[in-house]
């Protein structure tokens, strides 16, 4: 006879299933959520004015032909220098605002790279600051 009281073991739970399933479920439902993109900001935008603008200037078009060539308003420049470039525009700004004047660069698509960059450098040492490259829509 066994008098001695027998020792229990303490019960054990294992956790290893439910961390599974919790995982999973996470899982889940961050594969099924549908996030909507919501503004963090609240910004009041202006309405916009239904008048045309009435520009203070024309622009000023110059055109680089894809070997490079520069016409200001469709007339040729008589030499292909930055030099002679920001000559003509400077003349043209006279008596204008030069900072309220607009630039519009026609470029061909084909036309080295340099050669606008030329444009852009004469219209800044001309003192132009508002500068547009023209472009067409896609599929025309």
């Amino acid at each position: 006879m066994n008098l001695r009281p027998r020792r229990r073991d303490e019960p054990e739970i294992n956790l290893t299933p439910l961390i599974d399933v919790v995982f999973l479920m996470l899982i889940f439902f961050m594969v099924s959520t549908t996030f909507i993109k919501e503004a963090n900001l609240q910004v009041s935008l202006p309405q916009a004015s239904v008048q045309p603008v009435v520009r203070p200037h024309e622009p000023i078009e110059v055109t680089v032909n894809q070997q490079g060539r520069y016409f200001l308003d469709d007339q040729p420049l008589p030499d292909n220098r930055e030099e002679t470039l920001r000559r003509v525009l400077a003349q043209r700004l006279s008596g204008s605002d030069p900072r309220m004047t607009q630039l519009v660069i026609r470029a061909d698509g084909r036309t080295e790279h340099l050669h606008i960059v030329t444009a852009l450098d004469a219209a800044s040492r001309a003192g132009i600051q508002r500068v547009a490259i023209a472009t067409i829509p896609p599929g025309r």
